[in-house]
């Protein structure tokens, strides 16, 4: 039990709803936490829910009866995703990040921490209203921006593997076709890893034709699995409508343009922030 003065006690609160997020929290553990009054503690919260709906940082759900409490949702308004969208964009049209082949290098970008927290607070909040179990990437680079997104959502993550491994124990496994190359592949997934019937999130880094997503929703067919949604931080727009193999899903930004002669890059906030 602490004894703080109520400046203190608010902050200290409100970092805890914060790494809390989509998690019932009674208000006697609050009251017990800081020895106060569950009046007190009401009043506290009221204080902490105008906050986070005047900044925009998203709903404080409240709960009456006996198993009530509060709820953090995260959200981000669209403006504020769309500014996050336009510095993503501009990070992207670096003329150095052109590599032989027309592709374009991202890892910098997937390793920078307060940057994947951003994207997986704007997927927690485009796919706030869905139901879902777990949030799903293949591997490897998709997977900083699956973490960030689970974190939001305080779901687990799986990890669709490209090569069986043998410490995954018994796994599904399948073949697809990349819808850019038309070359087949493999990934498996552990059957420990998910529930049948479970409603997936999935997420990746990068997006040409759909091959690989395609693949993934595929193989949760195999687990009677549902797809709950799917999001992708950067799609192609290289791409012919007709060509992509996937057609619902949420984009943060759209690469359109690649020109290895001139390293001119040309991206777009994603269909996200279409009207």
């Amino acid at each position: 039990m602490k004894k703080i003065k109520r400046s203190a006690r608010l902050v200290e609160m409100t970092q805890y709803l914060l790494s809390r997020p989509h998690t019932l929290i009674p208000l006697t553990t609050f009251a017990d936490r800081y020895g106060a009054a569950k009046s007190s503690i009401s009043e506290d919260l009221a204080i902490i829910k105008e906050v986070f709906e005047d900044e925009g940082m998203g709903q404080l759900q409240t709960f009456a009866g006996a198993v009530g409490g509060v709820r953090f949702i995260p959200q981000i308004p669209k403006k504020q995703a769309l500014a996050f969208a336009m510095d993503l964009c501009s990070q992207l049209e670096q003329k150095d990040r052109i590599l032989p082949g027309g592709y374009l290098y991202m890892s910098d970008l997937l390793g920078e921490p307060a940057l994947m927290n951003e994207a997986g607070k704007i997927f927690a909040t485009a796919f706030s209203g869905k139901e879902i179990d777990v949030v799903m990437t293949v591997e490897t680079k998709g997977i900083p921006l699956a973490y960030a997104t689970g974190a939001q959502l305080n779901l687990p993550v799986v990890l669709v593997r490209r090569d069986h491994q043998v410490t995954e124990g018994s796994a599904v496994s399948i073949n697809y076709v990349s819808g850019s190359h038309k070359s087949i592949h493999t990934m498996s997934l552990s059957r420990r890893a998910l529930k049948e019937k479970s409603k997936v999130l999935i997420v990746d880094d990068f997006m040409k034709a759909g091959g690989t997503i395609q693949g993934m929703v595929d193989l949760l067919a195999e687990f009677n699995a549902e797809v709950a949604g799917v999001g992708v931080l950067v799609e192609s727009g290289a791409v012919e409508t007709e060509e992509r193999l996937l057609h619902d899903y949420v984009s943060l930004a759209k690469l359109t343009a690649v020109d290895s002669k001139s390293k001119e890059i040309s991206v777009s906030p994603g269909n996200y922030f279409e009207d």
